[in-house]
């Protein structure tokens, strides 16, 4: 074995695939581009605790991915960094959008659990302060009175 070259347990092998998962997960599914996609990477029993919101199943990543829609038209989610411990992947990514003509750009960041090669559960803090800044004041308002309308008719 040459110097430079690295072995890879099965284990590692796993923990890898986990990492590519989640990355695809946050890039194809959250930023909205294929959310039809979402049960290849999410178990149907997923729980997603997006700041202090919770959603639940295949269905509630769906409602996750269309409250941020409905806030951000062009929707990206590009993930920066990853980190990975066990069955969990942390990933840092950027979000970028539109708001009224307004270009948004904020950080956040999710850990994924997986069992059987499905996440299973997400624990996500994105940083709304900076969008709200971006934003200013009376778009930021909307986008509030936006979401409450979403949120509170999926219930």
């Amino acid at each position: 074995m040459t110097p430079t070259a690295k072995t890879c347990d099965i284990g590692q092998m796993a923990q890898s695939d986990n990492a590519l998962r989640a990355k695809a997960a946050l890039e194809r599914v959250c930023s909205g581009a294929d959310v039809g996609s979402a049960a290849r990477y999410y178990s149907p029993t997923f729980v997603d605790h997006v700041n202090d919101l919770q959603f639940r199943g295949l269905e509630g990543a769906q409602q996750s991915v269309d409250m941020y829609k409905s806030v951000l038209s062009n929707l990206e989610v590009r993930v920066e960094e990853q980190v990975i411990d066990g069955d969990r992947v942390t990933s840092r990514f950027v979000v970028t959008g539109t708001n009224h003509g307004r270009h948004v750009r904020f950080n956040g960041i999710t850990i994924s659990r997986f069992e059987n090669g499905f996440i299973v559960e997400d624990w996500s803090v994105v940083d709304t302060l900076a969008l709200v800044r971006q934003l200013g004041t009376w778009r930021s308002v909307l986008m509030g009175v936006k979401q409450w309308r979403l949120l509170a008719g999926k219930r």
